[in-house]
């Protein structure tokens, strides 16, 4: 089973970054990590993780320890290789919260939010030309897509950027000129009832805009991503990071 999860290439990458983060080489350090990784596939409770990748709680403690100190985003940040910037796409996705992420310890915002859907997150994502995941910020369900682009955009390096992807969601002057402030054409349709036209659209480049979806999809795949079952913030955004991480790993 410790086969299945990533190759002996891929750890020894992952290895090398996690060792230059000051992780402690502990011998069990592989069989801890691939734990998580399990976790994140399949989205079990810790207390039923495998044997093979050591007790649970230890695992679990683990990946606390390193959410605690931002150890999967700094990790996913340091996978980033070669990116095509030059067309950036960013959407949204909500992420439904199961039962066991409530009641989260100490309370404050975790970001979840309470609809007529039930309980629920965001995911708001950047990826490159090809669908590669750049940057992401989690927030709560029901907050408008457009109040968190702004902050997604100034943690986004575009100054090879010409063009940014986004559907009639962002439909916003204020957005647009933020865009335009950093050099980026906004590729961005008007909704149905505005009073101007879509002369600034570049509607082939606009069609590569499905990458972001296909992103989505690849990353639903992994369980403990498609649906929140962490109770604290920092623990689902070391869920979301890892999960971006592993896409590039496998490139």
């Amino acid at each position: 089973m410790l086969a299945t999860i990533i190759t002996e290439e891929q750890w020894q990458k992952l290895k090398s970054i996690l060792l230059d983060l000051n992780v402690y080489d502990k011998p069990s350090l592989k069989k801890t990590f691939l734990g998580i990784i399990y976790r994140l596939k399949t989205g079990c409770q810790w207390r039923y993780l495998p044997s093979c990748y050591g007790k649970a709680n230890t695992v679990f403690k683990a990946f606390r320890r390193w959410s605690a100190t931002g150890l999967f985003y700094k990790l996913f940040k340091r996978l980033i290789q070669s990116a095509d910037t030059e067309w950036v796409s960013i959407d949204a996705i909500h992420i439904r919260a199961h039962q066991s992420s409530a009641g989260a310890v100490g309370g404050g915002d975790q970001s979840i939010a309470k609809s007529i859907g039930g309980n629920s997150s965001k995911i708001h994502l950047a990826v490159d030309a090809h669908g590669n995941p750049l940057e992401f910020l989690v927030g709560d369900g029901i907050t408008h897509d457009i109040k968190i682009a702004p902050m997604l955009l100034q943690l986004l390096d575009l100054k090879d950027t010409e063009f940014l992807n986004a559907d009639k969601g962002y439909d916003s002057e204020e957005f647009r000129n933020l865009a335009y402030s950093k050099g980026v054409r906004a590729n961005i349709p008007r909704k149905k009832n505005a009073r101007t036209s879509n002369s600034h659209m570049d509607w082939l480049i606009y069609q590569a805009r499905h990458v972001v979806e296909n992103t989505f999809a690849n990353l639903k795949h992994y369980r403990a991503l498609s649906s929140r079952y962490d109770k604290l913030l920092n623990s689902y955004i070391s869920t979301v990071a890892l999960a971006c991480g592993l896409i590039w790993l496998k490139l």
